[in-house]
């Protein structure tokens, strides 16, 4: 199925293509998704509205988070996250659960490489938590707050010791949803977004560097 203008735009700016600050040029951004101008006025209008985009004078750009954003989104993630984990514990079929440890594993291999394939790989396991809860409506709230994340400029996978960290963290969420247990499966990831959110933090304090 052809992809859209919206969704082609979006992609781009979830892979850093397009990071916070960058203009979004309309007849720019034709040529380079082959497309007419008035789909992807349609696109930079709609992403406007959702708050990705934002106005510089007369100009689009790709929005970015404040401080005071930063700690709203990283609330509510944690709260959905952890929701979807304790329904993963609850409702995940034996062959979601193989498919989370397996990735698990296959992330480990990513260890001390490139930072945005560690954070695509991140994006891959968190969705595939979220489809594991069995709740639509969980589902595309989420899907909504992982959009949001896009608008940070770097992933927090680049700091330093962190994806060593993270992929502990993630093995002990798999291992609380595979032996059923809701509650700590839920734990277990709002304190895996809770020190992703501490990492980013200090990096932005200067105590952390990025690799």
């Amino acid at each position: 199925m052809q992809k859209d203008a919206y969704t082609l735009i979006l992609e781009l700016i979830e892979a850093g293509q397009f990071r916070p600050g960058d203009r979004l040029v309309e007849s720019e951004l034709a040529d380079r998704l082959g497309v007419s101008r008035t789909p992807v006025r349609e696109a930079l209008q709609r992403l406007e509205t959702q708050a990705m985009l934002s106005r510089d004078g007369r100009s689009l750009i790709v929005a970015s988070l404040d401080h005071n954003q930063l700690a709203e989104l990283y609330a509510v993630r944690a709260e959905l996250e952890g929701l979807a984990a304790r329904l993963a514990a609850r409702h995940a079929t034996e062959e979601e659960i193989r498919v989370l440890q397996g990735m698990v594993q296959e992330d480990r291999a990513l260890q001390g490489g490139d930072p945005r394939a560690l954070s695509r790989a991140n994006k891959r396991f968190h969705r595939q938590i979220h489809l594991a809860s069995h709740n639509r409506f969980l589902v595309q709230q989420l899907d909504l707050v992982h959009r949001s994340m896009a608008l940070m400029a770097n992933t927090s996978f680049a700091a330093e010791g962190r994806d060593t960290v993270a992929l502990d963290e993630h093995a002990a969420i798999v291992t609380a949803i595979a032996e059923g247990d809701a509650e700590a499966a839920a734990a277990a990831l709002k304190t895996h977004i809770s020190k992703a959110y501490e990492t980013r933090l200090r990096v932005d304090a200067g105590e952390l560097k990025l690799r």
